[in-house]
C-alpha cells in the first residue's frame, strides 16, 4: 500500500493522455478553495449557543476571524516547507497527506464546535486544514508544468482556477447543509463541517489517485522546442536552496507580495465599500451580487490572464497588472464622486481578475527564470508572500478607513486614500518587475544532464 504512493509508482507509462492531468488537479483545487468561503460560517458560529441570537457566551467576530487568518498562514508555512519534500516524494504522496489535513481539520473542527472550544477549530481548520491547503495548492501546479511545456501558463491555470472557484462551491453547499441540519438545538455547524470533510477528502483523494507526472525524457508528440530561445526562459534548472540565493525570486516575492496586498484587501471589503459609496443606491442583495461577480471574475482571470500569458510572456503579464491595476485604482474614486456604480463595478471585476492571474501566472513564471525541476518547491517557499499580503491588505483597508472616518471623513469616501495607496503598491511592483532578469549560469545546476522543455511565445497546437 505504501508503495502505491511512491514517486516511482505514479510515474505515467507510455501512451498516457496528459489531459487526465488537469481533472485530477481541479478535484484537489476545487476543494481547498473552499477557504475562500469560510465566511459564511462566521455568522451561525457566533450562535453555537444561543442558536438564535449571539449568547453571552457564544464566540465573537473577532475571535472568529483568526480560523481563516491562520488557515492562510500555515498554508504558506506549510507550501514553503512542504514544497522541497513535494519534489522529493512526488505529488501523489502529497495530495494523500492533503486531503487527510483538509478533511481531517472538518472533523476536529467539528468537534470543536460540538465542546464549544475554540482552540480545537483552530487546530482542525486553522493549522491542519492549513498544511492541507498549502500542500493541496502547490502539489498539482508543478505536475501541470511538467506536462505541459508547451501550454504553461493555460494548464497552471486550469488548476487554479479551480482554487477560485471553489468558493463558489463551498458557499452554497454550506449554506444548505447547515440549513438542513439545523433545528432548535442546532445551527448545524458541527454536522455541515462532518459532511463536507468526507465528501472533500474522497475528492481530494480521487485526484490523488488519479495524479501521474511524466517521465524525465518524456515531451508532447510532434512538439519540438523552438529554435529561437527566449531569454527569459532558461532550459538549465536551479535547485531550490540555491534560488533563495538569487536576488531574483525575492523580487518576484515583492512582485506578487505587492499585487496580491492590492487585491485581497478590497476582496474583504467589497459588499461593505460599495454599500458605503453609493449610500442609498446599491442594495444588499445588491452588494451580494456584486461579490458573486467578483468571485466569477477572479475565478475566471486565473485562467484568462495565465493563458494569455504564454503569448505575451510572464514579465509583460505582470507589467500589464501593474500598469492597468493602478490606473483602475485611480479611477475608483472617480467612479464614487461621479455616482458611477458600472464604472465601479467594472473597475473591480478586471483588478480582481488581475489578482486571481497573478496566482496562476507566478508558477510559470518561476518555472521560466529556474527551471521546471523544483519549480514546485520553489513556488512553496514564494507563497509565503501570499501569507504576508493577507495580512498587509486588510490591515490597510481597514486602518485606514478607520482613521480617515475618526478625522471626519464621510465613510462614502474614506476609502478614497486607501485606493490611491494600492495604486502607488502597483507602481512599486512595475518597478520590481522591471529589475527581473535571467538567472546567472553560476546558479545552474553543474550536474544537471536533464533539461527542461522550455516554451517561448507561440507554441505549435498540434501536441496531445
Amino acid at each position: 500500500m505504501l508503495d502505491f504512493f511512491t514517486r516511482e509508482r505514479s510515474i505515467a507509462g507510455p501512451g498516457f493522455n496528459r489531459w487526465m492531468v488537469p481533472p485530477a488537479a481541479l478535484a484537489v483545487h476545487l476543494c481547498i478553495g473552499q477557504a475562500y468561503a469560510f465566511s459564511v460560517f462566521n455568522g451561525p458560529l457566533s450562535k453555537v449557543i444561543g442558536i438564535d441570537s449571539p449568547a453571552p457566551e457564544d464566540w465573537k467576530l473577532t475571535t472568529l476571524g483568526w480560523i481563516f487568518s491562520l488557515a492562510i498562514v500555515f498554508l504558506g508555512l506549510a507550501a514553503a516547507f512542504g514544497g522541497k519534500w513535494l519534489e522529493k516524494v512526488g505529488p501523489r504522496l502529497t495530495m494523500f497527506v492533503a486531503a487527510c489535513c483538509f478533511g481531517g481539520g472538518f472533523m476536529v473542527s467539528a468537534l470543536g464546535v460540538h465542546l464549544h472550544q475554540i482552540w480545537l477549530v483552530y487546530l482542525g481548520y486553522g493549522v491542519l486544514g492549513g498544511i492541507g491547503l498549502g500542500l493541496g495548492y502547490v502539489s498539482p501546479v508543478s505536475t501541470l508544468i511538467k506536462w505541459f511545456p508547451d501550454r504553461r501558463g493555460m494548464a497552471t491555470g486550469m488548476a487554479i482556477m479551480g482554487f477560485g472557484g471553489g468558493a463558489m462551491i463551498g458557499a452554497p453547499l454550506s449554506v444548505f447543509l447547515m440549513g438542513h441540519f439545523k433545528s432548535a438545538t442546532s445551527v448545524g455547524v458541527t454536522e455541515t463541517f462532518i459532511v463536507m470533510g468526507v465528501l472533500y477528502f474522497i475528492s481530494m483523494m480521487i485526484g490523488a489517485l488519479a495524479i501521474r507526472i511524466p517521465a524525465p525524457d518524456w515531451k508532447p508528440a510532434g512538439w519540438v522546442p523552438p529554435v529561437v530561445e527566449n531569454k527569459m526562459i532558461t532550459r538549465n534548472h536551479v535547485h531550490i536552496d540555491q534560488a533563495m540565493k538569487t536576488p531574483q525570486f525575492y523580487l518576484l516575492w515583492l512582485v506578487l507580495c505587492l499585487n496580491v496586498t492590492a487585491g485581497i484587501g478590497v476582496l474583504g471589503q467589497a459588499s461593505v465599500m460599495i454599500q458605503e459609496t453609493f449610500k442609498g443606491e446599491v442594495t444588499v442583495a445588491a452588494a451580494a451580487g456584486f461579490v458573486g461577480l467578483m468571485s466569477v471574475f477572479n475565478m475566471g482571470g486565473r485562467f484568462f490572464w495565465s493563458s494569455i500569458s504564454d503569448y505575451l510572456g510572464r514579465k509583460n503579464t505582470y507589467y500589464t497588472f501593474f500598469v492597468l491595476g493602478a490606473i483602475l485604482y485611480a479611477c475608483v474614486p472617480y467612479a464614487g464622486h461621479v455616482g458611477s456604480v458600472a464604472l465601479f463595478v467594472m473597475c473591480y471585476c478586471i483588478i480582481v481578475s488581475m489578482y486571481g492571474g497573478s496566482f496562476s501566472t507566478v508558477p510559470v513564471y518561476l518555472a521560466d527564470l529556474f527551471g521546471t525541476k523544483f519549480v514546485g518547491g520553489i513556488h512553496g517557499r514564494l507563497l509565503t508572500a501570499w501569507s504576508a499580503a493577507g495580512v498587509f491588505g486588510p490591515v490597510l483597508v481597514n486602518y485606514i478607513r478607520e482613521y480617515q472616518i475618526n478625522h471626519g471623513v464621510p465613510k462614502g469616501q474614506a476609502y478614497e486614500v486607501t485606493m490611491y495607496i494600492m495604486a502607488g503598491l502597483l507602481v512599486l511592483g512595475f518597478i520590481c518587475n522591471l529589475f527581473i532578469k535571467p538567472v546567472e549560469a553560476k546558479h545552474h545546476m553543474a550536474d544537471d544532464s536533464v533539461r527542461s522543455n522550455a516554451p517561448s511565445g507561440m507554441q505549435p497546437v498540434g501536441a496531445n
